[in-house]
């Protein structure tokens, strides 16, 4: 009952398509990609950075 089996993930993904339509789904993956890897950037930048603040 934890997992979602691949019936849960179709019928989210159809549920999306209708909210969202399907030209607007690629874009907004895309903007969340960038942010991801924005995060990431800062996050490795702040822990690269924590050793020098503890000197």
């Amino acid at each position: 009952m934890g997992a979602l089996s691949p019936s849960h993930w179709a019928i989210i993904a159809v549920v999306l398509m209708v909210l969202f339509g399907s030209k607007k789904l690629p874009d907004a993956a895309r903007g969340l990609g960038r942010s991801m890897r924005i995060l990431k950037t800062e996050v490795g930048e702040l822990q690269a950075d924590a050793p020098e603040l503890e000197k």
